[in-house]
């Protein structure tokens, strides 16, 4: 028994389910044999809810004519052609490239790389290296030369120490062993980053390859990052003409002056040797720790705890200094740094790895893998000539052999062969034919899968394809509003003006009152004002009797002003002489009402926008009711009653 009534309540559920996403697909209206489903109604409905102001867009009948007359103008446009225009496809192919980068991404890739750079930004790493350099293009064979040679001077530094090793082997040519000081997250490539960030400190990395070639590194320190710092500084030099002074003494007469109270940016301005920033006052770009080369004057700097703070003389490698603190940063909490830090992940090499992950999920999604035949027959047909950019396709070439099959596209030999022949006209680095072939393949296939992804991201994707829907509507539909509606100014000067003329009750200027409000939160003191008002005593005077020890009771508003103005209470009646006091927003108001400013009809040129904006309504009410009759609009009542029903639930 129990069991029969849970497969009656397992059917039940089903048929609900089945039922439920049948109404979703059902037509809710046609206009001139076009559907419209009741899925594409609900979706821009619950999109737009939360943006609708007027209280009867909510209500699905108001709604369904709004989206009625949505879709009636954009037959009307596509009758018209304009979707044909090459102005409106060149600027939605635009567009729907710009859509498509967002979904072109892997964004789990994405994000675990932003978050990875905020840990690394919120950290400054010290370290020294040392670097056998080795051409991008290298062979193999002088690779892992460079690579052995490195791996026996990370030996020696074990043994001997790294400083003693990476001075002794520097030579500034082939080896370069460098202090680098302190650096973060972004300031350096970011293989060389990764293995730094990686390595312990205290300890030497194994060699790891970046573009300059093999390294080594030994982190010295790892410390919370400073943050950021915007300083003015005044700087001495030792000049050759100047024989009056030493840099030493010149320095300090300049902090006697500031000790007396001479402002800094004035004596930057006359002083400081720096011609880049003197003009300035003194001020310099903003630096992070281990941006500058002056590690003294980095110190100094970051020393300075309050903005305003000026440090005494002190000297770097570069010269005398005086610092003044202008501005300090902390590194800002993780939310407030993810757009800046996305950005610049995308410009920096660790973006290739977003674009790795790419490659590997459509790889999988439409399941490419390599044709090791073709890769072997295409490394046998390449020659030394392609460097030369002389390099042709056999004459023997088998062109619609399949090579690959993307989705449902079929690529060949030809089009791998064109594609070599066309980057052979662009920049080439050489490299053994194997290793060449396989890197001019991969980009190919990875080009390819691209192409077909985006090709096919409509199909694909169904955000996708509705954001892009919502465009092409929207920019077609400007097209039609602004050629039929909203360029009548131009074009209907006639009719605007003789709409104006119908409707002149429309366009006047309020019966005003030229007044003076006074407001308080205290009846009693209005009640005194009142009083004061009516025996001709002027608001300043009146302000200066009731706002005593910097105490203000009661504010005054004096302008020519309509019933709509925020200064009066609604009811308040235009009669010349002392209101009587009213209570209003949460206090109480009296006004004195100096006259009474009849209403008075609008010119043409004072109302002349307001009326344009009327007659460009009017024209357009008419408009859609001209294509009402132009095609024809069916509505499918039961679905309508289902879609109801949805949203009452």
């Amino acid at each position: 028994m129990k069991i029969s009534n849970l497969l009656t309540s397992v059917f039940v559920l089903f048929i609900t389910v089945i039922n439920a996403q049948s109404s979703q697909k059902e037509t809710l209206f046609w206009v001139d044999n076009d559907p419209v489903t009741v899925t594409e109604f609900l979706r821009v409905y619950n999109k737009n809810l939360d943006l609708v102001q007027d209280e009867s867009q909510r209500d699905i009948d108001e709604y369904l004519k709004l989206f009625t007359s949505y879709k009636l103008k954009l037959k009307e446009a596509k009758n018209l052609g304009l979707h044909e225009k090459p102005t409106y496809k060149k600027e939605l192919e635009t567009y729907k490239k710009q859509l498509a980068k967002s979904y072109m991404k892997d964004a789990k890739v994405t994000n675990a790389l932003i978050e990875e750079a905020y840990e690394r930004v919120s950290y400054d790493i010290k370290a020294n290296h040392i670097l056998i350099k080795i051409p991008q293009n290298a062979n193999p064979r002088d690779t892992l030369v460079a690579y052995n040679k490195l791996l026996k001077l990370r030996e020696r530094a074990l043994k001997e120490g790294f400083d003693e090793v990476r001075k002794e082997v520097h030579d500034g040519k082939t080896i370069f062993g460098e202090e680098l000081g302190y650096f973060s997250g972004f300031k350096m490539v970011y293989s060389f980053e990764t293995a730094a960030y990686n390595t312990p400190v205290g300890e030497i990395s194994k060699p790891f390859r970046t573009r300059f070639g093999y390294h080594i590194v030994n982190v010295l320190d790892k410390r919370k990052s400073r943050g950021e710092r915007t300083v003015a500084h005044i700087m001495v030099v030792k000049k050759k003409e100047d024989t009056l002074s030493k840099p030493e003494v010149r320095i300090q007469e300049i902090y006697s002056k500031l000790q007396q109270g001479e402002a800094f940016e004035d004596l930057a301005k006359q002083f400081s040797d720096d011609k880049s920033s003197a003009s300035k006052g003194g001020e310099l770009a903003p630096f992070s720790g281990g941006q500058l080369r002056a590690q003294k004057f980095e110190e100094v700097a970051f020393s300075l705890e309050n903005v305003g703070d000026v440090s005494k003389p002190f000297q770097s490698a570069y010269g005398w200094h005086i610092v003044k603190l202008l501005n300090k940063k902390l590194i800002p909490p993780f939310e407030d740094m993810k757009g800046e830090l996305e950005a610049k992940v995308k410009r920096d090499d660790r973006s290739k790895l977003i674009d790795e992950a790419l490659y590997s999920s459509l790889k999988k999604q439409y399941n490419v893998t390599d044709n090791q035949v073709a890769l072997d027959y295409f490394s046998s047909i390449l020659n030394e000539n392609y460097f030369k950019r002389t390099w042709k396709l056999p004459q023997d070439f088998t062109a619609n052999k399949p090579l690959v099959k993307i989705g449902t596209k079929q690529i060949t030999y030809k089009d791998f062969g064109d594609y070599l022949l066309e980057k052979q006209k662009g920049r080439i680095y050489k490299k053994p034919l194997k290793a060449f072939t396989k890197d001019k393949y991969e980009e190919f296939i990875n080009e390819s899968l691209l192409q077909y992804k985006e090709a096919n991201l409509e199909t694909e994707n169904e955000d996708f394809a509705n954001i892009l829907a919502e465009y092409r509507d929207g920019l077609l539909l400007f097209d039609l509003m602004e050629n039929t509606i909203w360029n009548a100014s131009e074009t209907d000067s006639v009719d605007i003006r003789n709409y104006y003329e119908a409707n002149k009750s429309k366009y006047v200027v309020p019966e005003q009152i030229d007044a003076v409000v006074a407001a308080s939160n205290k009846k009693k003191t209005l009640k005194k004002v009142s009083k004061l008002l009516e025996e001709g005593m002027s608001v300043d005077n009146i302000k200066n009797l009731i706002n005593t020890n910097s105490k203000v009771e009661v504010i005054f508003t004096s302008e020519i002003m309509d019933a709509s103005n925020k200064a009066l209470p609604e009811t308040f009646p235009f009669k010349v002489g002392i209101s009587n006091i009213y209570k209003h927003n949460g206090g109480y108001v009296v006004a004195k009402v100096k006259k009474i400013i009849p209403q008075a009809q609008k010119t043409f040129e004072e109302a002349k926008g307001l009326v344009i904006s009327d007659y460009q309504t009017y024209k357009e009410e008419n408009w859609v009711n001209s294509l009402k009759e132009k095609y024809k609009v069916v509505v499918n009542k039961d679905a309508l009653k289902k879609v109801k029903s949805q949203i009452k639930k």
